[in-house]
């Protein structure tokens, strides 16, 4: 049997961290068909270092979402693990995500979620995620999604907006199906925390989230999240994607 699992990550100068995640599924050859980077526009090299990891690299200019249906349009796993380019998957995630295919294609999954730094702030937001995670059944893209391809399919697939691209799909997905906690936590990034402060972050987070829901723009949230200069680039980099092929 060949293995379940495309593996989509949606990347953007991300060349100090993916190898290293990359390196975390090469260990389950068995579990994992394939895995597609979709690359933002990345002037760091990623692009290359993930094809000399063994990666299948697209391009796609138009934002998270955009890059994430993109590499799901292009891969062939019966199922779909969706991550973002900054994270570390934890000890025991192949078992963990073979238990939960093993259960049947009626939940999706998402892992806890541990954000690298420390600090008693980070740990009551990550018991904040865990909560929000379990009660609410709503997870950040930050704590990847585990889901079948009918599920996803059926649910309409991500979006392509260039942010909240994640509350947007989960909020769709969770009223065809229960979006359960894989019991590892998976480690992101710390530096938007780091930059910002742990406070700052969390109270211009909860105020996208309210625009959001107030019927606010994605393109507009994503010029007040990523600020005007990286927006710019991010149309740049839409731009120089346009002009290149979508094929590996």
């Amino acid at each position: 049997m060949r293995p379940p699992l495309s593996v989509v990550i949606a990347a953007r100068d991300e060349s100090r961290g993916l190898p290293a995640l990359l390196a975390d599924l090469a260990t389950a050859p068995e579990l994992v068909l394939e895995v597609l980077v979709v690359d933002g526009g990345s002037r760091d090299g990623t692009p290359q270092l993930a094809t000399l990891a063994g990666a299948r690299v697209l391009h796609d200019g138009s934002g998270r979402g955009g890059q994430l249906a993109a590499g799901v349009a292009h891969s062939a796993g019966s199922w779909l693990l969706l991550l973002h380019g900054d994270v570390r998957l934890p000890p025991g995630w192949a078992r963990a995500i073979t238990a939960a295919i093993a259960a049947g294609e009626t939940s999706a999954w998402a892992f806890r979620l541990r954000i690298a730094g420390a600090g008693p702030a980070l740990r009551l937001v990550e018991l904040a995620v865990e909560l929000r995670s379990r009660w609410r059944q709503l997870p950040y893209g930050d704590q990847g999604l585990l889901l079948a391809r009918r599920l996803h399919d059926a649910a309409g697939g991500v979006a392509p907006l260039p942010l909240m691209e994640d509350l947007e799909f989960v909020q769709r997905l969770r009223r065809r199906a229960r979006i359960g906690t894989l019991a590892p936590a998976m480690r992101v990034n710390g530096r938007r925390w780091q930059r910002l402060g742990v406070w700052q972050t969390v109270l211009a987070n909860a105020r996208l989230r309210r625009a959001w829901r107030r019927g606010a723009p994605a393109a507009q949230l994503a010029e007040r999240y990523y600020g005007p200069a990286a927006q710019g680039a991010y149309q740049k980099a839409q731009r120089r994607c346009s002009g290149s092929s979508s094929q590996p």
